[in-house]
């Protein structure tokens, strides 16, 4: 029996990544994605292509009705869930700074990266609990957070404040549901070439040639992807609660 996986936000960038490899993994995949199926049509193809097995649910996290829609269409056609990748998330759709962040974009971002992420993994963990048990593990979810969790831009503070949640959320559900035999960990992203961050390349250009990032190259979604792969595998049994900074060695602090 394969596992079934869902990535949220799985339709491009760090998601395809993951959705891709969980898929070569050997995962049923269940991508998320507030763009329509069509639009996505190649990339689908491509899964297909490579021997993946996939199913397309559209819609948003913010949204109870589809992240329920979700969770029933998932279990409709692959009859399970085993692992959970909280990927989706927005920037602000414009940066400003700290002193004039306004509470609309404060509430969009939230609503996304914070509040959807939270009432999805509750739902899925509860379908995770009453399923049967037919692995050595319940299930494994995984948060795609940031380094942004713990790093300061003050440009984007609704954006740090949303990721440094999540990094709660992945504290309170691996203390919560270690005794159901369910597995939470996160991985934190630092500079990744995305949709995200094309608008900014060159500032992160010019900061990975001052050095600033000890693997001086940007990120890739593979990079991100192989991280969650091991987190999701049956080799990630006694760790929880824990998070793995993928950013090239931003975190270390050096004089």
């Amino acid at each position: 029996m394969k596992k079934t996986a869902i990535i949220t936000g799985g339709s491009r960038g760090i998601g395809l990544a993951i959705a891709e490899k969980l898929g070569l993994d050997g995962c049923q995949v269940v991508i998320f994605s507030t763009g329509g199926q069509e639009k996505y049509k190649e990339t689908l193809e491509n899964l297909t292509n490579q021997g993946i097995t996939w199913h397309f649910v559209q819609g948003s996290i913010d949204s109870a009705a589809d992240r329920e829609k979700l969770v029933r269409e998932t279990v409709e056609t692959f009859g399970r869930i085993d692992i959970l990748v909280n990927n989706a998330g927005v920037a602000p759709l414009q940066r400003n700074d700290l002193l004039q962040m306004t509470e609309e974009s404060y509430d969009r971002v939230m609503g996304i990266n914070t509040k959807g992420t939270l009432f999805l993994t509750q739902m899925v963990a509860n379908q995770m609990i009453a399923q049967e048990k037919v692995f050595d593990l319940k299930g494994h979810i995984v948060n795609v957070g940031s380094c942004s969790a713990e790093v300061s831009s003050v440009s984007r503070g609704e954006y740090c404040i949303s990721k440094a949640a999540v990094s709660m959320i992945t504290t309170l559900f691996a203390d919560r549901l270690a005794a159901e035999g369910i597995i939470v960990n996160e991985v934190r992203p630092g500079v990744i070439a995305t949709d995200m961050t094309s608008t900014v390349t060159g500032k992160y250009d010019a900061l990975i040639a001052q050095g600033v990032f000890p693997i001086a190259r940007w990120g890739t979604g593979a990079d991100v992807a192989n991280m969650v792969s091991f987190f999701c595998s049956d080799q990630v049994a006694y760790t929880t609660g824990n998070y793995v900074d993928v950013d090239g060695g931003f975190h270390i602090k050096k004089l």
